[in-house]
């Protein structure tokens, strides 16, 4: 069994700030801190640059992408829609600290962002991020389409629930009453949006993408 590779953490936003050498420190300063920036690094180094520059310069890269796709495959899909939104979430275990957002597809600005939720999953977090998405495209009466790298999610959106297997308990109270307004949502409101799977293998990460894998 090859032995796991050590990270290093970085907090730009916490209880505490700075370079932590393990997840269970820098969970501690990340836990239920409203909008907590935090991203992990293979080298002391490069997490030690990382806290002296801006956090949006870390997340939803995907530098020296080269897709492993034939040059007719690339072809057959083609390139991103640019008039779009991408939405994202990133769990930190499963269940784990959860956040979700959303950002344009092509200058990646952040539209919106909600977490870390102390106890959520990835399936969870895709699915708010989608309604979130639609609730926000329909409101501007926009014509964009929406990006999401998740096929549970667009199921779960299409069939207007959230079939997660996670227990309710007091730890993510809050994340279900965001679960049940969104699945209200679904079921009152209709929509234009297209939503569409993000292609990963040809383009990289979803930009909406945490960087944290």
């Amino acid at each position: 069994m090859s032995k796991k590779k050590k990270k290093y953490y970085t907090v730009w936003k916490g209880h505490k700030t700075g370079v932590f050498e393990s997840w269970k420190d820098c969970k501690a300063q990340i836990n239920n801190f409203d909008g907590a920036q935090y991203k992990s690094f293979e080298t002391l180094d490069a997490a030690k640059t990382a806290l002296s520059n801006s956090y949006f310069n870390y997340i939803g890269k995907s530098k020296g992408f080269t897709s492993a796709l034939s040059a007719e495959q690339l072809k057959k899909i083609g390139q991103p829609n640019y008039n779009s939104i991408s939405v994202d979430a990133a769990s930190s275990g499963n269940p784990g600290i959860m956040e979700y957002r959303g950002v344009d597809t092509k200058t990646k600005k952040q539209l919106f962002i909600q977490g870390p939720f102390e106890q959520g999953t990835n399936n969870i977090g895709e699915f708010l991020a989608l309604v979130h998405g639609l609730a926000l495209l329909k409101k501007k009466d926009s014509n964009r389409i929406l990006y999401t790298d998740s096929r549970t999610a667009i199921s779960w959106v299409k069939k207007k629930t959230c079939n997660t297997k996670l227990p309710r308990n007091e730890k993510n109270k809050a994340l279900f009453e965001l679960v049940d307004r969104a699945v209200d949502w679904l079921k009152q409101n209709s929509y234009k949006t297209t939503i569409v799977k993000w292609e990963t293998k040809a383009w990289g990460e979803i930009p909406a993408d945490f960087g944290r894998k």
